[in-house]
């Protein structure tokens, strides 16, 4: 029973617009809630696109970086017992540019973020190796490496979503 009441003092708040030829043509257009005003809003595609630009950022800052100061980038990947170390740096360069790029871009999102994805899982493997760090640099590293999991799981799911929708889902 009071579920019914809700129902009828819903109804009463937000009329149903009746059809034509009921003689009611003032109806104004309903109202909507804040919150659904707000899921609007934030559905919108300039939302999405600033969501993508978020989850590529690092990746154009790190690919900037590196080009900038192309010498670092081969001291990163000597670091890190990547050799040879200047292929490696340019690969890199071109991986987290042009990845992020076809994310942003849309043109095969669903293989950037891959890429990206894959790139992430690889690079904590290998920079963020928290089980073998001395106890005291521990807790940095593994907060890394599993923020890093994390970014890889939200590029994944970009990925997931455009495969999705190329196929009508």
């Amino acid at each position: 029973m009071a579920r019914e009441q809700l129902r009828a003092a819903d109804r009463s708040r937000h009329p149903a617009p009746t059809g034509h030829g009921s003689g009611n043509h003032d109806l104004q257009p309903r109202e909507q809630s804040p919150a659904l005003q707000w899921r609007h809003s934030f559905a919108s595609p300039a939302v999405h696109g600033l969501c993508l630009l978020l989850l590529c950022g690092a990746y154009l800052q790190g690919g900037y970086n590196k080009l900038r100061d192309f010498d670092a980038a081969i001291a990163e990947m000597q670091h890190f017992g990547l050799e040879p170390a200047a292929p490696m740096a340019a690969a890199v360069i071109v991986l987290e540019v042009g990845a992020a790029w076809m994310v942003l871009s849309g043109w095969y999102r669903w293989l950037g973020a891959f890429a990206l994805a894959a790139f992430t899982l690889l690079a904590s493997f290998v920079a963020n190796r928290f089980w073998a760090v001395e106890p005291a640099a521990r807790f940095m590293v593994e907060n890394a490496f599993f923020e890093h999991l994390g970014l890889a799981g939200g590029l994944l799911l970009v990925a997931w979503h455009d495969l999705r929708s190329r196929h009508g889902h």
